[in-house]
């Protein structure tokens, strides 16, 4: 079963693969329930017809041998006596040539009941005797030779054995010769249990009980998968709120599975906003502690004499400030404590793209119109600004694509710059990594992609950077699309 899925595209909602699941296993237990049943049903069947073709065969056969043993010239005196007296269950006649009959009758019991007459009739005639057992219709059935049918005949003779009501019954016609001259030809009435089935194991009315069990249980399935798999989207729901920057506390409620569930996801959300506090308060205090140092070797370095060492110092001082303002920067500006709201992307592009004009610069905004997105209004505006600086500080055209897809957002945004050496477009977005167009070396103090990056990543999304043809670079935001659904019940 399991190959069978995986020949296939498997769902990807876990509703869906339970209720397919399901599915399977429930036409698959009725499948195997109903190919019980029918098996038993045709065991059933065929015990009854072999019984009563048993039956039928011991009847013709202690009829055959009263005609056997009877004298030679007592045979058509008792024929003429039962053609005018009637009272038999068997139309017998002998006939001077085998009859040709046409089978007429075509049934999943016809040889069971043949098999039976043989048996019977060869215990009581051996096994060397030619018998003919043929199955016809009242209408076709010929007797006494191959000319003569049974509705030529008066009515006396066989109609009130062979033509009773119904009257399309099968007939059974059972030769074989007594002598040299003469074939006994006997016939009887086969009721319908015998050659039909008294009903299909697969009826209508058992197939629309089968579907309607199926369907019960389906509509059944489909409730309870959707209610055990609530907790499951909503703990999926406020992980991506979480991951978008906003705090979300998960009900503990339901079962004992869910309340656990609940209660390690509201604790591990708290430890990782206790983790960005103390992150965050170690930096500010690193930035208070050394800026009173700096200062004293600022001082300090005033006093030095040799010019070149006073330079070294002033240089080695200003690095140290730069590192640690571009630390407390990066740590400031990834987490910016505001609320989330609806951000209108196309709006904020088009106002850059005006202030790209001003400031006598070239850059064209297209794509879809988005002013819905959910996120941090001015984290997005920051991670948008840095991207487009670098985009301006290594070209001088810019191109900006907006492309809303399903289930999330794109924005690439393209210049005309020399690109970036394809080994070190990895470590571009390192802190302070910055590669020089000319050298094609990683240097400098760069924080404007890595503080985009942690935006990108803070929203749950990310940035992607892919050299263009013949040259410039294509910088590519993805952003997730909230889910509108997005209640803890």
């Amino acid at each position: 079963m399991f190959q069978l899925f995986n020949r296939f595209k498997s769902p990807r909602s876990l509703n869906q693969r339970i209720i397919l699941m399901m599915a399977v296993g429930v036409v698959l237990a009725q499948l195997i329930s109903s190919a019980i049943w029918t098996a038993q049903w045709r065991s059933d069947y065929e015990s009854r017809v072999a019984g009563m073709s048993v039956a039928m065969a011991n009847r013709v056969t202690s009829t055959v041998r009263f005609f056997v043993k009877l004298p030679n010239s007592y045979r058509h005196l008792v024929l003429d006596q039962l053609r005018d007296m009637g009272g038999t269950r068997f139309f017998v006649t002998l006939n001077q040539e085998k009859i040709r009959l046409e089978d007429a009758v075509d049934s999943p019991a016809k040889t069971i009941v043949i098999d039976a007459f043989n048996k019977a009739l060869h215990k009581e005639l051996g096994d060397d005797t030619a018998i003919s057992i043929t199955f016809s219709l009242p209408n076709d059935l010929k007797v006494l030779n191959n000319h003569t049918k049974l509705s030529d005949l008066p009515e006396r003779w066989g109609h009130q054995t062979l033509m009773l009501a119904p009257y399309n019954a099968p007939i059974l016609v059972v030769q074989f010769p007594i002598n040299s001259r003469e074939w006994l030809y006997v016939a009887t009435i086969i009721p319908s249990l015998l050659l039909e089935d008294s009903g299909s194991p697969l009826s209508t009315e058992r197939l629309i009980s089968l579907l309607v069990s199926l369907l019960t249980v389906m509509l059944i399935g489909i409730w309870g998968v959707r209610y055990i798999t609530r907790p499951i989207r909503r703990l999926g729901r406020a992980a991506m709120q979480v991951g978008r920057g906003e705090s979300v506390l998960v009900p503990v409620r339901g079962s004992s599975e869910e309340q656990l569930t609940a209660q390690a996801f509201n604790d591990m959300q708290l430890r990782i906003q206790r983790y960005l506090d103390d992150r965050e308060r170690l930096f500010a205090s690193i930035s208070h502690d050394l800026k009173t140092p700096i200062t004293r070797l600022r001082l300090r370095t005033e006093l030095l004499e040799g010019e070149p060492e006073r330079d070294a110092f002033n240089r080695d001082l200003e690095d140290l400030d730069l590192m640690v303002k571009g630390a407390l920067q990066s740590v400031s500006d990834t987490d910016i404590h505001e609320n989330q709201t609806a951000v209108d992307i196309s709006r904020l592009l088009k106002y850059c793209e005006e202030d790209a004009k001003i400031a006598g610069k070239e850059m064209r905004v297209s794509g879809d119109i988005v002013n819905d997105f959910i996120g941090k209004p001015l984290a997005i505006k920051r991670c948008l600004g840095n991207l487009l600086d670098n985009a301006f500080h290594y070209g001088t055209q810019v191109e900006v694509e907006i492309t809303r897809m399903k289930g999330h957002l794109l924005i690439d945004i393209s210049d005309n710059g020399p690109g970036i050496p394809a080994a070190n477009i990895s470590r571009v977005f390192d802190p302070y990594i910055r590669v020089s167009p000319q050298s094609g070396h990683a240097g400098g103090m760069g924080l404007g992609l890595s503080i985009a990056r942690n935006i990108a990543k803070a929203h749950g999304g990310d940035i992607t950077l892919q050299n263009r043809e013949p040259k410039g670079l294509k910088a590519s935001l993805k952003l997730p699309l909230a889910d509108p659904q997005t209640d803890l019940e």
